[in-house]
């Protein structure tokens, strides 16, 4: 391993990122791919480092047409001379032509989303950490699952960050036939069934990704607290017995926290170019109406400052996101408040949109209802324009539009749940604390519930919620920001490395 040194040598390892620091590569502006929020926290930590002076490195697939999209066509002509560059200045591209073509980070089926994830780390176990010689591995999600396995076998401390319950499963003999030598750690990985030995397990006895990536790991974190006891108690029936049972062991040790994700500081009302009309906390209330009116006209709703607009920031799928629940008393929402003008903008693409679509075309609603593709634009004006973010999620790990909103002084309506639970609270104008509106029944009376109660809200008056909008975006811009997140990281790297990391 690496010598002694000022600072530590840190790989972080992940499948995508939003974001490189300028200094870090003659690429570092163009390598950017997102299917998530692990994009995010990469970008995150691996920039937080980077200004302080860490020896920071990471490695991401190189997934070389997306890559080669972001160039401008006279530096396309040199990509692959200034690609050859990239090792010695801290950015570890991982090849293989099974990522090289695609054209966004959704992979595929199963056995598509297994063959990327196998060549990727194939790629960072037998090249990029014998060439970088860490002194501490960060690995995300379960693309990274097996790397912490060989991580403990060198004894290179690894922490193993879950963004998500999803994995993959196979048998050694499919890891091994990719060229990963796993049968030097293969007593580290975590099985289907009890490995009776390597022989007996060897094409018989599916390894999971992500329970093998906690089950090996000197330290795992989830991306926020709540989400990680909701793991460890077994409330999302769709888990895995020996992830739930993993979690439970690393906990028990000390060796499992949660960690919020933040926004990217570029989310700012202040400095934010997708605005119409820039505002701080202290004079939000004009900016917002003009936005709010900038914003009808561009999509076609009645034109009325005084209207409530409720904002769905969140892909559109079937289950995870409580897009059901907002179908089924859409039409009684926007009439129960009809003599208010009440709109709700959907900005956000996924199986759901024509569902929402066709309600709209069904009650010619659309002067008040506007559904439209996913555009980071006009995301951020919505943002900038609405007055509630709606979040009604059936499970979410960490979130970030309902942090996002708050900053904009768009309160969130949500299901108290994962970071949900950890970022909004109940508001309560009385007491002078809150930021959002929360729901425990997860049900459409629930949500139905809440949304009156922000209804109650916007309907005091305006002197007395302009003070607490404007004490909520204070309190949001100092509690969700990267500094503190990275802090809790760096802190926790330091504690895996028992010593400081910086000087």
């Amino acid at each position: 391993m690496a010598g002694p040194s000022t600072n530590p040598r840190i790989l972080i390892v992940t499948p995508e990122v939003t974001y490189l620091p300028q200094g870090m590569g003659n690429l570092s502006n163009y390598l950017s791919v997102k299917a998530g929020g692990v994009a995010d926290v990469s970008a995150t930590l691996i920039r937080t480092l980077f200004e302080q002076d860490a020896d920071v490195h990471v490695s991401i697939p190189d997934y070389r047409t997306i890559f080669r999209q972001k160039l401008p066509p006279i530096i396309r002509r040199q990509f692959d001379a200034i690609r050859s560059g990239l090792p010695k200045d801290g950015i570890h591209l991982a090849k293989d032509r099974s990522f090289f073509y695609l054209d966004n980070v959704s992979y595929g089926d199963g056995l598509e989303n297994t063959k990327i994830s196998l060549n990727f780390q194939r790629e960072i176990i037998n090249n990029i950490v014998p060439r970088v010689q860490p002194d501490l591995i960060h690995c995300n999600d379960w693309m990274t699952g097996l790397i912490p396995a060989m991580a403990r076998q060198l004894g290179i401390p690894c922490l193993f960050t879950i963004h998500n319950i999803y994995t993959e499963k196979c048998p050694l003999s499919y890891i091994e036939d990719v060229g990963i030598d796993a049968a030097c750690f293969w007593q580290n990985l975590l099985y289907e069934h009890y490995p009776l030995s390597y022989e007996k397990s060897r094409d018989s006895n599916p390894v999971d990704f992500l329970a093998s990536g906690v089950f090996a790991a000197h330290f795992v974190n989830t991306v926020s607290p709540t989400f990680l006891m909701e793991m460890i108690e077994g409330r999302h029936n769709w888990m895995n017995n020996n992830l739930q049972q993993e979690l439970y062991n690393k906990r028990e040790a000390g060796c499992a926290v949660g960690i919020l994700n933040a926004p990217d500081p570029s989310f700012n009302p202040v400095i934010d170019k997708a605005l119409f009309r820039k505002f701080s906390a202290k004079e939000h209330y004009p900016a917002k109406q003009y936005n709010k009116l900038f914003l009808q006209e561009k999509l076609g709703l009645i034109m009325d400052s005084r209207a409530p607009i409720f904002f769905w920031p969140s892909r559109l799928d079937t289950i995870r996101k409580g897009c059901r629940l907002l179908a089924e008393i859409l039409y009684d929402v926007v009439c129960s408040y009809r003599d208010q003008n009440l709109e709700i903008v959907f900005v956000a693409n996924g199986e759901f949109k024509k569902h929402f679509t066709d309600i709209v075309a069904s009650h010619q609603i659309n002067n008040r209802v506007a559904v439209c593709d996913f555009e980071e634009r006009l995301s951020r004006l919505a943002y900038g324009a609405c007055d509630f973010v709606l979040m009604p999620s059936r499970f979410e790990p960490c979130g970030l539009p309902q942090m996002i909103g708050p900053l904009y002084g768009a309160l969130p309506v949500a299901y108290n749940t994962g970071g949900l639970h950890d970022t909004v609270i109940h508001m309560d104008v009385d007491s002078n604390t809150g930021n959002g509106f929360l729901f425990k029944d997860y049900d459409t009376n629930g949500l139905f519930w809440a949304i009156k109660e922000a209804m109650r809200f916007y309907n005091l008056s305006q002197e007395l919620k302009s003070q607490q909008i404007e004490r909520v975006m204070i309190q949001s811009a100092a509690s969700f920001n990267h500094s503190i997140m990275a802090s809790q990281y760096i802190e926790l790297y330091e504690k895996m490395l028992d010593r400081p990391l910086f000087k």
